[in-house]
């Protein structure tokens, strides 16, 4: 187990903030559509939020909690609450891409970004660690259907999380192993979703949050209550009248283009907008990729140009950086 400094030094301060008499804490927004927003809000929710997934999740006092996530967003600072407010033994590990690396024993609880998943996957002993874990928690991106398919034999359950910085980490989880697997999200006893004129999920979590929240992601509901998230609405292109979502684009050419990449949109005299790609790396052949996108997408949702970068822009918590990705992809082309 490793212990940087400056690590152990935010989560001890997160500690004597969270134990001082202040009422509030300020948190902050991940950033992937903008920059980053500073939030106060209230210990009291906090830990209603705590209680809420250690009840779902059956995690009982005494247990270990693996924290591995930046202390500075949302999903760090939780499961450090967690920890406090339902009596877990935390064991922090400086975040990395292979968390797992220097443990000699699996942990009852951990949550994780999907890059560390991937990772810890590609190592034999670290992918044992993590098939011991009692209950393992994804957030913070979008899960690859490959990696999706390589945890739906896991023994101990594996969840998809959704939430945001306003509902204080996840209100709802959906199975990605086992005979629950499934693409929907079960909401967390309490909350209640709905959707806006637009089709944007709505969420009610009294517990954390008082207010009835509208969200940009557009979602398909159940009369159960269930929901799944068909992508975002600020995702949405309209390129010569035809609707592209840039979700569904990237998921029909990742199992192909191995490469990381990210879809966003540059404006057209002809269009309005266009798709364009921006691949991490050096060059393709363009005439190569027009063959992998012909043979994934729709003629209509195919990109028209591409963009290599050395490194694509992602948000501290791992997310694709939207914004940025569009102003990169315009400086490139000259828009």
């Amino acid at each position: 187990m490793t212990h940087d400094t400056s690590f152990s030094q935010s989560v001890a301060a997160f500690v004597a903030d969270w134990n001082s008499a202040r009422p509030t804490m300020t948190v902050h927004t991940s950033g992937s559509t903008g920059k980053p927003k500073a939030i106060e809000v209230e210990k009291a929710r906090m830990a209603a939020s705590a209680r809420m997934t250690c009840e779902f999740l059956g995690l009982q006092p005494g247990q270990s909690a693996l924290l591995c996530l930046p202390v500075e967003y949302i999903a760090g600072k939780m499961v450090i609450v967690r920890a406090l407010t339902c009596g877990l033994r935390l064991l922090p590990v400086e975040p990395s891409n292979r968390p797992l690396s220097g443990l000699d024993k699996s942990p009852d609880f951990a949550a994780f970004v999907p890059s560390q998943v991937y990772e810890t996957l590609r190592f034999p002993e670290e992918a044992r660690c993590l098939e011991g874990i009692g209950q393992t928690l994804i957030g913070g991106g979008a899960i690859a259907p490959d990696l999706q398919e390589r945890l739906r034999d896991l023994p101990n359950p594996v969840w998809s999380t959704y939430g945001m910085t306003e509902t204080l980490s996840h209100v709802a989880l959906r199975r990605l192993n086992g005979p629950g697997a499934s693409d929907w999200y079960t909401p967390l006893p309490g909350v209640e979703v709905g959707q806006d004129a637009s089709g944007c999920l709505t969420v009610y979590a009294p517990r954390v949050n008082p207010a009835r929240l509208t969200t940009h992601d557009l979602a398909e509901l159940r009369p159960d209550g269930q929901f799944r998230i068909l992508g975002r609405k600020d995702n949405t292109i309209i390129s010569g009248g035809v609707k592209i979502q840039l979700e569904d684009v990237e998921t029909a050419l990742r199992p192909s283009l191995t490469r990381p990449f990210i879809a966003t949109s540059v404006p057209d005299g002809k269009y309005g907008e266009i798709l364009v790609l921006l691949i991490e790396g050096c060059p393709m052949a363009e005439d190569l990729l027009n063959a992998l996108c012909a043979k994934c997408l729709p003629v209509y949702h195919r990109p028209k140009h591409y963009f290599f970068l050395d490194r694509l822009p992602v948000t501290v918590s791992g997310k694709p950086a939207r914004k940025e990705a569009r102003s990169i992809a315009r400086a490139m082309a000259g828009r």
